[in-house]
């Protein structure tokens, strides 16, 4: 019975450090997608000759500035995310230990009225995004937050540069001559395609980003002095494939979440932000 208990606990505890990140994600992603998406616009606009159609460079120049202004958003959130993430990771796997030697202790039990240790050194050690942040600002100052930033860069530049002119053509072919826009269930597949294919061609560089900004590294794991060295110990240690672990997973998740991005913007959000700017 008590062993049934302590797995319930443990199964219990790597359901919560598997949704650890997710209330950074949900608070920070509508702004960055806002930046992302208004800023692509802004920069066609200005990047567009009159009576013509931009082209492939202008469109992929467009999305290079809409890329680098959504790391303002993204490499803090991102950041938070992955301590998170791996707050998780290293609770998991000191309960993990803390179970084997339980185990080895054999029939030992802490005296009458004295609690567990384990779940308590477990609750106790769950940080929240505020508290990193926080800790990161006292100790690192505004830098702190925006540890990887070159790595974000060099992740979310060549998507951004990737998605936005693959999003627009193939946005296009939905656009009947009699109508000015796509459909929404147009856009919302033209969204999904883009993303899924921007998000598996950038997935080695964010492999590099989020073992660079992971702050806290368990007992063997490697340190990274920045990208070139991160690549390097990557290569050498784990291998090439190593460099499009989580692509699928990625695909998954930017897929329908750009797909639901585009089918908004696409509603009128788009328009109002040029009205806005061609007024001032």
């Amino acid at each position: 019975m008590r062993r049934t208990y302590r797995a319930m606990k443990h199964s219990g505890s790597l359901k919560i450090n598997h949704m650890k990140g997710a209330a950074v994600n949900l608070t920070l992603v509508t702004p960055e997608k806002a930046i992302k998406l208004a800023a692509n616009d802004v920069f066609r606009q200005l990047l567009s000759q009159e009576g013509k159609e931009l082209t492939l460079v202008r469109e992929m120049l467009a999305g290079c500035g809409a890329g680098t202004c959504q790391v303002v958003v993204t490499s803090p959130m991102e950041m938070l995310k992955i301590q998170l993430q791996d707050a998780g990771r290293l609770a998991a796997h000191q309960q993990k230990v803390l179970g084997q030697e339980a185990s080895a202790a054999g029939t030992s039990h802490p005296p009458p009225g004295q609690p567990s240790s384990t779940g308590s050194t477990a609750a106790s050690n769950r940080p929240s995004a505020l508290v990193i942040a926080r800790d990161l600002l006292r100790t690192q100052g505004v830098t702190g937050l925006y540890k990887g930033l070159g790595a974000t860069l060099l992740r979310d530049v060549p998507f951004s540069m990737i998605y936005f002119p693959l999003f627009a053509h193939i946005n296009q072919l939905g656009q009947k001559p009699s109508k000015e826009k796509a459909s929404f269930l147009h856009s919302f597949v033209s969204g999904c395609m883009a993303g899924s294919v921007a998000a598996m061609a950038v997935t080695p560089l964010d492999v590099l980003k989020t073992r660079i900004q992971t702050l806290q590294k368990g007992l063997g794991e490697d340190t990274y002095n920045g990208i070139i060295d991160c690549a390097r110990k990557v290569w050498i240690n784990e291998g090439p494939a190593a460099f499009m672990k989580g692509a699928g997973c990625r695909a998954l998740v930017i897929a329908p979440l750009f797909g639901i991005a585009q089918g908004v913007y696409f509603i009128g959000i788009g328009e109002y932000v040029m009205r806005f700017f061609q007024l001032q």
